[in-house]
C-alpha cells in the first residue's frame, strides 16, 4: 500500500432537475467525508458521525463504501488486511441527495489512493456503476457542477456543462425517508408518446438555459411528466410544493432524484422560497421538513 490513510470529500448531488430523468444532475455544497485507513488485523470498522450513525456503523464489511473499496482494490490487484472507516455525513440518507452515491465514489477514491493510484474519472464511473445502476448522481459528485451522463453499450459517457449564470439551490428535506427502490417501482414500463415529447422538449430547453444563463423559461423548462406525476403518490404535497416555490419567485422546482426531498433553483438568497415551501407542506399535509440554502459545489470529489 502506498499510504496508510486518506481522506475524501464527496458532495452531494441532485439529479433529474425535471426532466432530466437518469441523465442531469448537478452537485451540492453539502458533503460527506470518508477516512479510510489501513488495519491489520482484517477487520472492517465503520465509525459515522452525522448522518446515519447508529445504522450505518452496523454494516461493518457489508456498507457501500466497504464494498466499493473492495470492488478498487480487487480491480487494482490489491487487498488490504482490513480497513478503519471513518465516516463525517452531511447528507441526509434516502432523500434523494446521492447519500449513496457518495458513499460508493468515497470507497473507490479512497481505495485507490491507499493503493497509490489516481484513477480516471470515466474508470471511476465504470467501476461505481454496478452498486447504483445509473450515473445521473455519481457524475456530478465525481465531476462537480451541472453533468449530463448516460450509458452507451455498459459505458458511462459524462459532460460537464458550464452555468452560465450563477444559482442557489434550496434543498427542503421533509422528516420521512423515500428508498429508490419504492419510488422506481410505481413507474411505468411505458408512457405516452406526447409525455417524452413533452419531457425531451423541456430537457433541451433546461440545458440550453442553464448553460447560457437565459433563465426566463427555466419555471416551464424544469416541468416533467416522466416521473413525478407517479412518485407524487408517495409523497403529498409534490405538486403543491413545486409550484408555491415557482409562484415566490424561484426559477425552477422539481423532486430531487428519487425523494424525498424537493429542490428549487434561485438566483439569488431563497429564504423566502425556502419558507413558502416549508409553510404549505407543513399546514397542507401536516408534513415537516428542514431546509438547506446551498451553492454549486464545481470542484467534486476532493482528496484532502
Amino acid at each position: 500500500m502506498a499510504a496508510q490513510a486518506v481522506t475524501v470529500r464527496v458532495p452531494a448531488s441532485t439529479a433529474n432537475l425535471g426532466p432530466g430523468f437518469d441523465s442531469l444532475g448537478l452537485a451540492l455544497t453539502l458533503y460527506n467525508t470518508a477516512t479510510l485507513a489501513i488495519r491489520a488485523d482484517g477487520e472492517v470498522r465503520i465509525t459515522v458521525e452525522g448522518e446515519g450513525r447508529g445504522r450505518l456503523d452496523r454494516e461493518g464489511k457489508q456498507s457501500l463504501v466497504a464494498r466499493a473499496a473492495a470492488a478498487a482494490f480487487r480491480h487494482l490487484g490489491a487487498e488490504p488486511a482490513g480497513l478503519d472507516i471513518t465516516l463525517q455525513n452531511q447528507i441526509p440518507l434516502r432523500r434523494g441527495l446521492g447519500s449513496s452515491g457518495t458513499a460508493i465514489l468515497a470507497g473507490i477514491a479512497g481505495a485507490a489512493a491507499l493503493v497509490g493510484r489516481a484513477l480516471p474519472a470515466e474508470e471511476v464511473l465504470r467501476l461505481a456503476l454496478p452498486f447504483e445502476g445509473h450515473p445521473d448522481n455519481l457524475a456530478p459528485s465525481l465531476l462537480g457542477g451541472l453533468v449530463a451522463s448516460g450509458l452507451a453499450d455498459g459505458a458511462v459517457l459524462a459532460v460537464r456543462v458550464p452555468l452560465g449564470a450563477p444559482l442557489k439551490a434550496v434543498a427542503v428535506i421533509p422528516d420521512r425517508e423515500l428508498p429508490t427502490a419504492e419510488a422506481r417501482r410505481v413507474l411505468p414500463r411505458r408512457v405516452p408518446r406526447e409525455d417524452a415529447v413533452f419531457n425531451v422538449t423541456r430537457t433541451a430547453l433546461l440545458v440550453a438555459s442553464l448553460a447560457t444563463g437565459e433563465f426566463a423559461c427555466l419555471p416551464e423548462a424544469s416541468r416533467d411528466r416522466l416521473h413525478q406525476p407517479y412518485r407524487a403518490a408517495l409523497l403529498p404535497g409534490l405538486e403543491e410544493v413545486c409550484e408555491a416555490a415557482r409562484k415566490a419567485g424561484a426559477l425552477a422546482a422539481f423532486l430531487s432524484g428519487a425523494g424525498s426531498t424537493i429542490l428549487a433553483l434561485v438566483a439569488e438568497g431563497g429564504e423566502g422560497v425556502a419558507g413558502a415551501m416549508q409553510r404549505l407542506w407543513r399546514d397542507q399535509f401536516g408534513i415537516m421538513a428542514a431546509v438547506r440554502l446551498l451553492d454549486v459545489d464545481t470542484e467534486g470529489l476532493r482528496l484532502a
